[in-house]
């Protein structure tokens, strides 16, 4: 049986991705989210808006391990940038 590598940086990520989870919901106690349109082309709610960014952070560092040698941390601040931006107008 082989066990995953939890290294130093896969638990930062995998604790970021729970606590975004965790203030998601606490949010949407405190203020349920209204169905709206961005420049995406469907009706999303923040819950929504938080899986494509999820979902674009993982092609965007999947295409930046296939296309170039370059430190994969400027990969990190592109798909932070393309959370900001789908959260907010998405």
């Amino acid at each position: 049986m082989s066990w995953m590598a939890w290294t130093p940086i896969t638990a930062v990520f995998f604790s970021c991705i729970i606590l975004m989870l965790i203030g998601m919901g606490i949010w949407q106690t405190v203020s349920p989210t209204v169905p709206r349109r961005g420049f995406l082309p469907l009706t999303t709610t923040r819950g929504d808006r938080l899986f494509i960014s999820l979902l674009g952070a993982a092609y965007i560092h999947l295409g930046w391990m296939a296309f170039t040698d370059a430190a994969l941390w400027i990969a990190s601040i592109i798909a932070l940038f393309w959370l900001i931006i789908v959260m907010r107008w998405g």
